[in-house]
């Protein structure tokens, strides 16, 4: 049997939440691939992988811009919140951000960026960082970068827990293609940015959720199901009624309004287009939220000493 390091079984306990013995025996039965064991624990319904983000762990600020009908979203890493929290650091992440949503050739991938002059200074926005690293002392990354952007309409930003303008832990873009007046497209944009921003859809429409994701989320909703020991065509019932549950959780436009309760986010949309007069098309949506995704580097202050003291 092969041996599964107990480091392993650990870190999939805290991503999971399933238990030890029970991290150890899908590791086992999967021959140590970490993100099969994982699906091997949704299967069994051991695992709260599907509603956890993990131990979010980078510091930093999500920086947000809106120039005319282009805005830009970034995240910029640092080590601690100490740093975050550093006036010198905020303008820095302010500035790319700005250039993002400003620059004549975006939409920008970090690497264009990172080539673009500094403004006030005759430094590239990399070798800015790199001095901006060696005079605060701790280091930061340009993590991710993106923009939204419009023909005609606008496009709205939102920045939930700001600390300081422009600045916050989440930020959420929204472009609006439309010729309806700008003030029910910004309050039927903020109101969307809000939704987004606490529902974290993954896609607009449901056809845009690939095959590849169906049959993945199929496959794990047959499995915990079949234990059941229901009929066939029943199971066939209870995973194609949770299949559409999870569509109402990813896709936007199914989505329940958070602000009512029961209309579905199309509907909101079509009954302002209605309103305004004018059709209203949400084309596309940015979401950041701080640190998403990444593991925290864990260290045993204790284990640390021990080894310092053995050597």
């Amino acid at each position: 049997m092969i041996q599964i390091p107990s480091q392993l079984v650990k870190e999939l306990r805290e991503k999971t939440g399933a238990g030890m013995m029970d991290c150890k025996k899908a590791l086992e039965a999967v021959k140590g691939e970490f993100e099969e064991a994982v699906t091997w624990l949704r299967k069994k319904g051991l695992s709260q992988a599907a509603k956890k983000s993990g131990r979010v762990a980078s510091e930093g600020l999500v920086g947000i811009s809106v120039q005319g009908l282009r805005g830009g979203l970034i995240e910029v890493n640092s080590e601690t919140d100490f740093v975050a929290r550093n006036e010198q650091f905020q303008d820095f992440v302010r500035t790319l951000v700005n250039l993002s949503s400003g620059v004549a050739s975006a939409p920008l991938s970090i690497e264009d960026l990172k080539k673009v002059t500094y403004p006030g200074s005759e430094r590239t926005v990399e070798d800015e960082l790199t001095h901006l690293i060696s005079t605060i002392g701790e280091n930061m990354s340009i993590r991710r970068l993106g923009q939204v952007e419009v023909k005609e309409g606008l496009v709205v930003s939102y920045i939930h827990t700001q600390v300081a303008p422009q600045l916050g832990r989440i930020g959420v873009l929204v472009g609006l293609s439309s010729s309806a007046p700008k003030e029910i497209l910004e309050e039927l944009g903020l109101n969307l940015s809000m939704q987004i921003a606490a529902t974290r859809p993954e896609v607009i429409h449901a056809e845009e959720l690939s095959e590849e994701v169906l049959a993945h989320e199929r496959e794990i909703f047959r499995a915990q199901t079949a234990a059941s020991g229901k009929p066939e065509d029943v199971i066939d019932k209870m995973v194609e009624g949770r299949l559409k549950k999870f569509k109402e959780e990813v896709v936007l436009m199914d989505q329940t309004y958070v602000l009512d309760g029961k209309t579905k986010i199309r509907s909101v949309i079509e009954e302002t287009s209605k309103k305004s007069g004018h059709p209203i098309s949400l084309t596309s949506f940015l979401r950041y939220n701080l640190g998403e995704g990444i593991e925290k580097e864990t260290t045993d202050f204790a284990a640390e000493v021990a080894e310092q003291l053995s050597k």
